[in-house]
């Protein structure tokens, strides 16, 4: 039974609230069409009540009940009065309808309507319905004996008007469910249009990765809800395929040049003799390579685990930059100084991704500086910037085109610890945010770096 339901059960959002409203319309118009029909057959027969009473009423003028025995007077024309009559004096009858004979069915229905002496009504079957009601006579002061009418009437016109009645209700509600279902289905379908638009416009925008979203369009509350979801939905698609992007170009390009070096050496090693010494030296220049590939594919591979789930956000940037501060050791000797041009800056990147893109550049700064390092925050060109500036020594200008390639750095031997891949990682984070991470000048002494981000 299950499987026939499941199997009958409409696939389609469309389909199932027509199917819903349909049946929900149904039963409120077999409940409607049960009460109107009772109703009406009630009706009809107070209708046939009140036509027998009349009558029974008209007969028993006729009846003379003031001398010692009952009389029916005699009127002209009175034969339609007549029609379907019984008139009893106690139990004795006194007239009969011609088509009914004194011991038939409607004669003792009758008469054991007369015996109660009140108005009374009853309905008898046989052998078609026919409704008879009594209306008992006043008796005289001199009368033997009680007397009554009982007046009858075919309800073959009143059954088959109310047989009509439901006929035309069941088809008027045959006509409204057909209605009713197409309607919806029209109404329905008209309504879930526009989300199949946006649904293949998303599609189409999220394997495009087009800038084209639901949000500048006006719609209702239910469409613009489901929009704002969609745009995010398509930023989030947008913000991993350029995430993946970014991150396979920059394997390949940044393997490149330790790949190529491993190769340069097996090379040289290969064609030409070598003593041990060289050889020694080819293998460690094989082996820092080889080290340097592992750490760079390690960097990149942690910061696309991370961000795997990251979603865009909003960062107040004076709180956040106090907070970056508040992590980091300071050396001995050396102040950091967080100021802000104005109070409410905020940054459209998340806090976490704030962090680790300013947290390379103060750490580098906190790495070379001699006394002081300045973080300065401002709202430039309808954007955020932080600037981050120390007295150290600066950065040589011969590496200065050096200074974001990963696992590059002007002095390896300066005794400060590193692999080189603080800024170009903190650049990248900044770029695929919107942003940007520059070399600003070299100062006398020290160096200073800016971060630009939209803002938030």
């Amino acid at each position: 039974m299950r499987a026939v339901l499941l199997r009958w059960w409409p696939r389609t959002l469309r389909g199932r609230l027509s199917l819903v409203a349909v049946a929900t319309l149904a039963f409120l118009m077999v409940v409607l069409t049960v009460v109107f029909n009772t109703v009406v057959q009630q009706r009809l027969q107070h209708q046939a009540d009140d036509h027998l009473r009349t009558r029974a009423a008209a007969v028993a003028a006729t009846v003379d009940t003031s001398g010692t025995a009952v009389r029916v007077l005699e009127t002209p024309n009175d034969e339609l009065l007549d029609t379907n009559v019984w008139i009893f004096a106690g139990p004795a009858l006194l007239e009969h309808p011609s088509t009914a004979a004194p011991a038939g069915p409607s004669t003792r229905a009758a008469a054991d309507l007369a015996s109660h002496g009140t108005q009374r009504c009853t309905t008898l079957q046989h052998p078609t319905p026919v409704r008879l009601c009594a209306q008992p006579v006043p008796a005289g002061s001199r009368s033997p004996g009680r007397a009554a009418v009982v007046t009858a009437v075919d309800l073959g016109p009143y059954r088959s008007t109310a047989d009509t009645v439901l006929f035309a209700s069941i088809a008027l509600d045959a006509a409204m469910l057909a209605c009713t279902y197409g309607l919806t289905r029209l109404a329905v379908g008209r309504a879930l249009r526009p989300v199949h638009t946006m649904t293949a416009q998303a599609a189409q925008w999220s394997a495009a990765a087009s800038d084209e979203r639901f949000g500048g369009t006006a719609r209702p509350t239910e469409l613009a809800q489901l929009g704002s979801s969609l745009d995010a939905l398509l930023d989030r698609i947008r913000a991993v395929l350029r995430h993946e992007q970014q991150l396979t170009g920059e394997l390949s390009h940044e393997l490149r040049n330790p790949l190529a070096r491993i190769i340069a050496e097996l090379d040289w090693w290969q064609a030409h003799p070598r003593s041990a010494a060289q050889t020694r030296a080819s293998h460690t220049a094989i082996a820092d390579a080889a080290e340097s590939m592992r750490t760079i594919c390690d960097t990149l591979l942690d910061d696309a685990r991370d961000r795997a789930g990251t979603t865009p956000g909003t960062a107040e940037v004076l709180p956040a930059l106090h907070r970056l501060v508040g992590r980091l050791t300071v050396p001995r000797g050396v102040s950091v100084t967080v100021r802000g041009k104005e109070a409410d800056l905020a940054a459209g990147v998340s806090p976490a991704l704030l962090d680790r893109i300013v947290g390379p550049l103060v750490d580098n700064a906190l790495r070379y500086a001699r006394t002081s390092v300045g973080v300065l925050a401002y709202r430039q060109d309808g954007g955020v910037r932080i600037s981050v500036t120390d007295d150290g020594s600066g950065v040589p200008a011969a590496f200065a085109e050096e200074l974001f390639h990963p696992g590059r750095r002007a002095d390896p031997d300066d005794g400060h610890g590193g692999a080189g891949l603080g800024l170009p990682l903190a650049r990248r984070l900044a770029r695929s945010a919107g942003g940007d991470v520059h070399y600003a000048r070299q100062q006398a002494p020290g160096a200073e770096f800016t971060v630009s981000l939209p803002s938030g």
